[in-house]
Formats: C-alpha cells, structure tokens, sequence
C-alpha cells in the first residue's frame, strides 16, 4: 500500500467512526432516514474529493459536521417543512378508502437505530423520540442545526460558529430563540409526554393477535376514547372509535390475513411491521410499520408509517411466508 493509498484507508476509517453520530444528526434535521442516508453520503464523496483542504485549523470532526451541516441547510432551504397528518389537516369528515397522497417529502418518517453500541444508543435518547424529531421540524433549518449541534452532538458555542461560519453571539441568540420555540411546542404537544413513558408491551401484543386475526371489535375495543390513526403518505387520519370501526371495516379486504414482525424506533421505542397479503404471488410482503402512542392503557394514536422503502433500512425481511 501506497502512502497515499494509506491516507484514503486511515480517512475512511475516521469517516466511518463518525458515521452513526454524523446520521443520527442529518436524520433530525431532515426527518428523513432516506434524506440522511444521502446526505451523509454525499458528505462522504466531498470528504474524499477535498481532503487536501482540511488544514487542521479545527479538529476532523468539526470539519466533517461543517460539510454535513451545510448540505442539510441546502436541502431545507429547498423543501417545504414536514409534518404529519394530525397537523396537516382536520380528521377525516367521512370514511372513505383513502387515496390521495402526497410526496414523501411531505411527512417526519421513523429511523432505526444508528448504533450497535449501547452507550451511544443511550445517549440523548429523548431528542431521538419521534415527537421531538417532529418538533424540530417547526424551528428554522439555522437554529435547528444550532440546537442539535449544542443540546446533542454538545459542542460550545465556539465551535457550532466555527462549523455554521456564524458569530459566537448569533450562535448564542439562535440557540435562546430555538430553545424557547421548542420548550412551548413541547408543553403544548400531548404525544411528546405521552411518548416519554414506558410503552406497554401486553398492549402492542394484543394489537398485533387482533389485527393479524382481523377482529375488528377487539381491535377498536383497544383504542383510548379519544384514539386516532394516521397512515403517511395519505393526508387523511380518523379520529374516534365509530369512525376507526367503519374503517376497518371498510379496508378488510385490503388488511386480512396480515402478520406482523416486532421492531423498534427512534432510539427503541416498540414498533410492529406489516406484511400483507399480495394478489401477485403467495407470500407476504412489506407494507407499513405501526407506531402506538399510549395512554391510560389504551391506543392514544396509532401512526401506520405506509413506506414499503423502510423496510429495508430497518432491517426487515423483503416477504414472509404465508
């Protein structure tokens, strides 16, 4: 090996320490797995294609960040913000099979873990919560990368300037307005609390044998009296149990004879994915993965993530077996 063969083999190596952490970051920026697969590999090809920049004049990871940083403020700068269904739109008027949809880049989708690593798994956990990631979504692209850089990733203000080509004190002030935006959005936000506490696991079990039995009564039976569901990328979301009754009812055919692999989000949080019946071949294949908010015991929201894309990303086989 070369020397210079050597410096790209010792540059990918650091690269590759810094890759959980550095997607971790692009992921709460963009809301998007996919979004920050891309932007983390595209800092990579930049990284490569101008390290003879790096002077160290900072440390490698503050360069790395920098490059990380500025492509995600490119990419928002180009992007409406996402959200979700239940603050998109008001809850469906009547029940109908849904069938709009809009683009992906319309909505906050789940992540797997980014680590093995136990430690770094625990690390900041809550700000991977799904309603926090969510709630970054409202700050603006600067302060949000500001707050992430500071309350996260937990480098001085010296730094986060260095990385965002920000003054100290304009670091400072971001951080002040996007720490009070976020304080408000979570005292306002019934989930973020919600999602805080530890899920009940009897719960996701009953869900998954009534829904992989299609017992529609067993199933509506499970949701809190205010219960609601959403399924990205349809806008349209049911809240209340006669509506959830006439919807399940009116997608059986779609549903029946599902089976459901337990997983995990943001950080561990249970999960189930659903694999559905396929009129092609005899096997089961991908279609969303289930999120349960819970409160006092019973379904609070269920958001039906419908991103066949996922599946692989998480980890989840590609068919099961009928």
């Amino acid at each position: 090996m070369n020397e210079t063969e050597l410096e790209h083999a010792l540059e990918l190596q650091l690269f590759d320490s810094l890759k959980p952490g550095l997607t971790s970051f692009c992921y709460r920026m963009l809301g998007s797995i996919e979004d920050a697969d891309d932007a983390v590999q595209e800092t990579f090809i930049r990284v490569w294609q101008n390290g003879s920049s790096f002077r160290q004049e900072s440390s490698y990871k503050t360069w790395v960040y920098r490059i990380a940083s500025n492509l995600c403020l490119d990419k928002l700068r180009q992007t409406k913000r996402r959200t979700r269904p239940v603050d998109f739109t008001d809850p469906a008027a009547s029940i109908i099979a849904p069938s709009e949809t809009l683009p992906d880049s319309s909505w906050v989708w789940p992540a797997p873990a980014f680590s093995d690593n136990p430690e770094e798994i625990l690390i900041r956990k809550d700000t991977l919560q799904f309603c926090f990631v969510t709630l970054l979504q409202i700050l603006p692209p600067r302060q949000r990368a500001v707050l992430l850089l500071k309350d996260v990733v937990e480098w001085s203000s010296k730094q986060i300037a260095e990385t965002l080509n920000m003054s100290t004190a304009a670091v400072n002030s971001a951080l002040q307005r996007a720490r009070e935006t976020m304080s408000r959005a979570k005292q306002r936000s019934e989930e973020y609390s919600l999602m805080a506490v530890e899920p009940d696991q009897e719960l996701v079990s009953r869900y998954m044998d009534a829904f992989e039995r299609f017992d529609i009564q067993a199933l509506v039976a499970l949701f809190h009296e205010e219960g609601h569901m959403s399924m990205p990328p349809f806008p349209m979301w049911i809240r209340g149990k006669e509506d959830l009754l006439q919807f399940f009812s009116l997608t059986r055919w779609h549903c029946e004879g599902s089976r459901f692999i337990p997983t995990t989000v943001n950080g561990g949080y249970p999960a189930v994915a659903q694999f559905m019946p396929s009129s092609e071949s005899s096997c089961l294949v991908p279609w969303g993965i289930h999120v349960i908010i819970m409160k006092e015991g019973k379904i609070f929201h269920l958001q039906n993530f419908i991103n066949r894309k996922l599946f692989a990303r998480f980890g989840l086989p590609e068919r099961l077996d009928r």
